[in-house]
């Protein structure tokens, strides 16, 4: 097996490799050896096997795209039967790569693998099933794949638990981050933690704009009690292994430290009374985080993390009365552009000015008033193409390339 993944993890530890040249969700390396019996395929997202007792147990089972290529990397390592899948949460590409072991189940006489999630991803696949449309447009738009097909049907857990379930040596514990059906997994015959997507070599996700409700309180305390653990080895969702006891725990410590600070800013200002924006523009990460090498944000980004917060504890309403019930932001545009001397005012601006942030405002309420003038177009594509250019993470810079491009279509 090679041992490209623990080298390639151990170089970005020590800064020896730039992790703003690697994110960690491209890594598509081979299978790891991570201890006897225990394999590591980073992957999209990355699969964790144990052969034990003869058959296999897979913590997470990877996305669709890449389902063939996985069965035959893995089958090149173990013939084993998969015995057990465990799902650490209902994402797709956790989930989606079990069907060609289970044809071979099927073809071979073997039992079929038992799949373990925690209960609320039962809910989860019944929610995506009535919002295909949705998160199809969702996903092109947030990773730029405009062929990008929703799944329809889902193999659904056999076997549901609540808080935690212990099962052959497995410890699943419960705790909501990412999501609401959360599971992370403690192994401590072999000292190694499977955590799936609460650690994933960048800033936490828990803000994402297009996507549902994500909790950074309980995700932190989530990471606290894995820190506890002690483990050795860290197998990540996504990212690679984590690999010595020291390293874990502080991962894990100062992941759940960078929420905390987050949560703690965001509520003081909730409870004096602030809006939205202010707690936007003024609760900052602490920078000697951002800086380390696993919590740069290239995924998601505190300031998406921070309007996650104002909606977990504070509803929709942003605190501007205006916006409470607004008028139409055609409406809206229209009256302003008119004040500006027209639409082509509002984006000849936005082409001027340095503050890009004022730019897209500007040209947005241009592009409302006047949506089929060329010129007011072009800016548009200037102005969020440049807008693009100067984002880091995948989410900003997915909304953001779509923005530039919905005026060519």
């Amino acid at each position: 097996m090679g041992s490209d993944a623990l080298a390639l993890a151990d170089g970005l530890w020590r800064g020896e490799v730039d992790i703003e040249s690697f994110h960690p969700f491209s890594y598509m390396g081979e299978l790891t050896e991570i201890a006897d019996g225990v394999t590591f395929l980073p992957s999209f997202a990355n699969v964790s096997l144990f052969d034990t007792d003869e058959r296999l147990t897979m913590i997470d089972t990877g996305s669709p795209m890449l389902a063939g290529s996985n069965f035959e990397k893995i089958r090149a390592w173990s013939t084993a039967p998969v015995g057990r899948a465990v799902y650490t949460h209902g994402h797709i590409d956790h989930v989606f790569g079990l069907g060609p072991f289970e044809k071979e189940a099927a073809d071979r006489g073997w039992p079929l693998p038992e799949v373990i999630a925690h209960e609320a991803v039962v809910g989860r696949f019944d929610r995506y099933r009535s919002t295909t449309g949705y998160n199809a447009v969702i996903n092109r738009r947030q990773f730029q794949i405009e062929s990008l097909q929703w799944p329809t049907d889902y193999r659904y857990p056999d076997r549901t638990y609540s808080d935690a379930l212990t099962v052959d040596g497995f410890e699943l514990h419960h705790g909501k981050g990412e999501t609401d059906d959360a599971t992370w997994v403690w192994v401590p015959g072999h000292e190694i933690l499977c955590c799936g997507d609460f650690f994933i070599w960048a800033s936490p996700n828990a803000g994402n704009p297009q996507k549902v409700q994500r909790y950074p309180a309980e995700w932190a305390e989530a990471l606290r009690a894995m820190a506890a653990l002690d483990a050795t080895v860290m197998l990540p969702g996504h990212g690679l292994p984590i690999v010595g006891a020291g390293r874990v725990r502080r991962v894990l410590e100062d992941s759940a430290e960078l929420l905390e600070s987050l949560v703690d800013q965001s509520l003081d200002m909730i409870n004096s009374g602030a809006t939205l924006d202010e707690v936007i523009h003024d609760v900052a990460a602490p920078t000697h985080l951002l800086d380390l090498p696993y919590l740069k944000p290239i995924y998601d980004e505190p300031e998406f993390i921070v309007r996650n917060i104002w909606r977990l504890y504070a509803g929709w309403y942003s605190g501007d009365p205006a916006e409470l019930k607004p008028a139409p932001a055609s409406a809206l545009a229209t009256e302003l552009a008119e004040l500006a001397g027209g639409a082509r005012r509002l984006a000849a601006r936005a082409l001027d000015i340095d503050d890009v942030r004022l730019a897209c405002h500007l040209v947005e309420l241009a592009l409302a008033a006047a949506p089929d003038d060329p010129i007011v177009r072009d800016a548009n594509e200037q102005v969020y193409s440049r807008r693009a250019e100067g984002e880091a993470s995948t989410m900003s810079k997915g909304i953001f390339s779509w923005a530039a491009r919905r005026t060519q279509e």
